[in-house]
């Protein structure tokens, strides 16, 4: 499928060596100056007679003149992110919003409140602010400033506020409206496109997290088996004595590749699921953008059809439809502009990540044949001994 051609596509020019492939695209999207540093880190557990919950300490540094500090630390939780996203979404409906963790990710793999839970959580939630960061538009929006730097009491306050009852009535109009609607008439060619694209790119993406999933668990099954597997060989050279090296030799090997599978399944559950994940949540994102655009478009529509079928109000009908064309050309200008930079991003991550998850199973292939293969050649040398042991007189 062509969906992804991109993505594949590799220069014959590449060098062979793996670890100069991965070299290759390390900072390839770097961006040579930055004005705003962000970290997540140091996890903390709350205990209350209501709930339990876990906060993240976020740390800022920045030398934009709109802050008035240059360094600013702060605790929020799981909800306040959800917060942030929420008004992101709203103030810039049709950017393309980074995606959150699910509330509870990787739901069957780790048990929440887990170490291996939080930290994946840590990783997504400092991922999510740093797209944030980086993204030329969101990065000044004013709640993500509130979001990161004002204290608890002063960010609950804030969100109280919420919309004005206005906004939100405009809202479920216009929801209710695009929702009856049929499909956009005059939608341009490029985001036809671009909607085709994203339906194909989803069905793809959730194949593969699909896959990868399955992937991880039969690799997990086999390093539970190998756990018990090399221990046998192990007890069985007690009552061999001929055969005793040997068999402590298979152990040894056995638990030397159990360990490598281990270090496998890290790399897998660190750097492969949760990138193909998170570009599973990013296709649902985008077709909620396209849905966004197509309703704007949508109210333009409908108001040029009411304009040719009305006689009268002709002035008021034709200040609406100028609003509504420069509402459709600003919507239609972002969502170009952040399209090229998602598809940009993605082709990045995903050679990054593909080429990581081909780098690790080399070595870890690698690994396992030079241990058996040792193995295999201290028992060509001790056969050889016994055989000129045998042939002296």
């Amino acid at each position: 499928d062509t969906s992804l051609a991109e993505v594949n596509s590799f220069s014959p020019s590449m060098p062979i060596s793996p670890s100069s492939m991965i070299n290759q695209y390390k900072f390839e999207d770097e961006p040579e100056l930055r004005d705003l540093f962000i970290t997540v880190d140091d996890p903390e557990s709350h205990i209350t007679a209501i709930e339990t919950f876990i906060t993240y300490r976020v740390v800022t540094k920045t030398s934009r003149g709109e802050f008035d500090s240059s360094e600013y630390e702060v605790r929020r939780r799981y909800q306040d992110f959800l917060w942030l996203k929420s008004k992101l979404e709203e103030a810039h409906p049709t950017l393309i919003i980074p995606p959150l963790p699910e509330k509870f990710i990787m739901k069957g793999m780790v048990e929440r409140f887990s170490d291996e839970f939080i930290e994946t959580r840590r990783k997504a939630l400092h991922k999510f602010l740093n797209r944030i960061a980086d993204h030329p538009t969101l990065t000044f929006n004013e709640d993500f400033k509130i979001f990161l730097t004002a204290q608890a009491w002063e960010l609950s306050s804030h969100k109280k506020q919420g919309p004005g009852l206005l906004s939100r009535m405009g809202q479920t109009v216009r929801a209710v409206a695009s929702s009856v609607r049929g499909g956009v008439k005059n939608r341009p060619e490029m985001f036809t496109e671009m909607n085709d694209y994203m339906e194909t790119f989803s069905q793809k993406i959730n194949v593969l997290d699909k896959i990868a999933h399955r992937i991880y668990k039969e690799e997990r099954e086999y390093f539970n088996e190998m756990k018990e597997y090399g221990p046998i060989y192990t007890l069985w050279s007690a009552s061999e004595e001929d055969t005793a090296d040997s068999l402590k030799g298979v152990a040894s090997c056995i638990d030397k590749c159990c360990k490598a599978t281990e270090k496998r399944m890290a790399g897998l559950s660190e750097n492969l699921l949760p990138i193909l994940h998170e570009y599973v949540l990013y296709s649902e994102i985008l077709m909620g953008v396209l849905k966004r655009r197509d309703h704007i478009q949508g109210e333009l529509d409908s108001k040029i059809d009411a304009l040719a079928n009305k006689k009268t109000e002709k002035d008021l009908f034709s200040e609406e439809i100028g609003k509504l064309e420069d509402k459709v050309e600003c919507a239609n200008n972002a969502l170009k502009a952040d399209w090229e930079r998602w598809k940009q991003n993605m082709q990045c991550d995903m050679r990054s990540t593909f080429t990581n998850v081909a780098e690790n199973n080399l070595r870890y292939y690698e690994e396992c044949l030079a241990t058996w293969e040792s193995f295999l050649a201290s028992q060509r040398v001790d056969l050889h001994v016994e055989e000129n042991s045998e042939d002296r007189p």
